[in-house]
């Protein structure tokens, strides 16, 4: 009997990306670009902020399902002013038909209401009742901005009661990410990871964004490694390299990897050209 054949890198980082995700920003405009240049098949995610509220997320949301889109809103624990508007965000996402939810603690100062943070949230969504299949949970290859490690893998813990995935914030250093996807299994936490990553976006911007999400080690790993800056950011930033990265990951029977999470920052044009290419096995190089 012949011996099983092992997927090929290429064709496994082809259904990786199948399975992935746009990150979009609710600003004006972004529906427009969206529908212009993405695929009915790819599925979004739109985030959540203190200056746009959670009404600006589910508004741009409620408008890409009526375009055919699946559309995966970031619930963000701070901006939930009480148990009972929760309860009409479930409402309206149940109305809406998402399947999908991606629960972060979210960047307000001070939180509008009574959650801190994503468990006591994500408890009282068992607790009210919710219409989600998935529930993501955010991960950080890098320390956690604002919180230590340790207390960070805690509440990882602590939410994985209440998730089917995880979705990681963006690491400039593969190894790093790996690394740390083989912790987080290692120590129980068993969930498929989308390994966050930037589109195919511009230098500046990235470079712009990067510091105000929380990525200083990744900056600083890009400034010691001069030969690997200049394949990032020749003419751009090409995402190519952070998946590769990924080594034997890519093909884990384990299947740790559920995709990737790509932070798109609203330059979806350039991002879908690059999944695009991506998407055929062998025609990255």
């Amino acid at each position: 009997m012949p011996a099983p054949t092992k997927t090929r890198p290429s064709d496994a980082i082809a259904e990786l990306i199948e399975r992935s995700r746009f990150e979009v920003l609710p600003l004006d405009g972004t529906a427009e670009k969206v529908i212009e240049h993405v695929p009915r098949d790819v599925t979004l995610t739109v985030t959540a902020s203190p200056t746009k509220g959670l009404d600006a997320t589910f508004g741009l949301a409620e408008t890409l399902i009526a375009e055919g889109y699946t559309v995966v809103p970031h619930l963000s624990a701070r901006l939930v002013e009480s148990r009972a508007r929760l309860a009409e965000l479930l409402a309206q996402a149940e109305r809406l038909g998402m399947r999908d939810v991606f629960v972060v603690a979210g960047d307000a100062e001070h939180p509008a209401g009574p959650y801190e943070g994503a468990v006591a949230l994500l408890r009282d969504m068992v607790e009210i009742g919710h219409p989600f299949l998935h529930v993501g949970i955010t991960g950080y290859p890098e320390t956690h901005p604002l919180i230590d490690d340790d207390t960070a893998v805690a509440a990882m813990l602590e939410k994985q009661r209440y998730a089917t995935y995880i979705a990681s914030q963006v690491c400039f250093d593969s190894r790093v990410t790996a690394r740390w996807i083989n912790e987080v299994w290692a120590r129980g936490i068993r969930l498929p990871v989308y390994v966050g990553i930037p589109g195919a976006v511009t230098r500046a911007k990235l470079l712009r964004i990067s510091t105000r999400i929380g990525v200083g080690q990744s900056m600083r790993f890009l400034r010691k490694n001069g030969s690997f800056v200049s394949r990032f950011f020749a003419g751009g930033f090409d995402p190519d390299p952070l998946i590769d990265g990924l080594g034997d990951l890519l093909t884990d029977p384990e299947r740790k990897l559920a995709g990737f999470h790509v932070f798109t920052f609203n330059d979806v044009e350039d991002t879908e050209e690059w999944r695009r290419r991506r998407l055929v096995p062998g025609a990255e190089g």
